[in-house]
């Protein structure tokens, strides 16, 4: 009973659409914003409607936990940087309990399939899911078609392949790529016992706007949008915008009763 109820916590409206906010790439890439804009930038995604944040564990510690009065706060337990050998290598490092003892309504894991160290990630994903299991925890799988074995990332059955290891390995929601082309993601999640997230695409990849309503439109759970939205110059209305095709509020209605939240906690 609690995981399900920690799940509800991870869909503001409770409607099971989400849109989740990682900003856990200071780890991989480098400093996401200036340590002066950080507050701001979480203030902003959480008053534009994020049904949750994706960090890494000490980041928690910089986020004040009365923004997050309405909304969910994930803890990512994966790690490796752009400077490693391998860049689509991932390790531990973090556990439940300890992300439980920071205040996370869930976890999520970085599995990257077809990279040289797939086998190594497939076994951090399922002792995850086993401790997630135990704690009653839900677990997000970021799991994506990458390395040197994959011809086409975007491809349908190879995408269908992906969430369905991620949901026969424990996973509650997975995030992975939008389908090419798009229309046959409906394809992918027709194969998934689980609710599918896309990710926000390349930064070059056109408009992220349009890349929200095509995902919802052939079916995907929602979105999970890092990059796109701590780059962006309006992150608070752009959220916004995301949200209202997410869950199908209007933008205005979503800011008003997030601002109010944050006020009220």
């Amino acid at each position: 009973m609690r995981k399900a109820l920690r799940l509800r916590r991870l869909s503001r409206p409770r409607d099971d659409r989400y849109l989740f906010v990682p900003l856990d790439h200071s780890v991989s890439d480098g400093p996401v914003v200036s340590r002066d804009r950080w507050r701001d930038l979480v203030d902003s995604v959480v008053m534009g409607g994020a049904d949750a944040i994706i960090v890494h564990k000490g980041r928690v510690r910089t986020i004040d936990p009365d923004v997050l009065a309405g909304c969910a706060l994930v803890v990512h337990l994966s790690a490796g940087t752009a400077h490693m050998a391998d860049m689509n290598a991932k390790v531990l490092v973090g556990d439940v309990e300890e992300a439980l003892r920071l205040g996370a309504d869930a976890v999520s894991v970085h599995v990257n399939i077809g990279s040289d160290t797939e086998a190594r990630q497939l076994a951090d994903l399922g002792s995850v899911a086993a401790a997630c299991d135990d704690w009653n925890v839900p677990l997000i799988a970021m799991a994506y078609p990458r390395g040197p074995r994959i011809v086409d990332p975007n491809d349908p059955a190879l995408l269908a392949h992906v969430v369905n290891i991620a949901a026969d390995l424990g996973a509650d929601i997975v995030k992975t790529n939008l389908a090419t082309p798009s229309e046959r993601m409906a394809e992918v999640i027709a194969t998934s016992p689980i609710p599918v997230l896309v990710a926000g695409g390349p930064a070059t990849g056109g408009s992220l706007v349009d890349h929200a309503r095509t995902a919802m439109a052939v079916g995907c759970a929602g979105l999970a949008v890092g990059r796109r939205v701590f780059t962006s110059p309006t992150p608070m209305s752009l959220v916004a915008e995301l949200a209202s095709i997410v869950h199908g509020e209007s933008e205005a209605d979503i800011v008003r009763a997030m601002t109010g939240a944050v006020a009220s906690s």
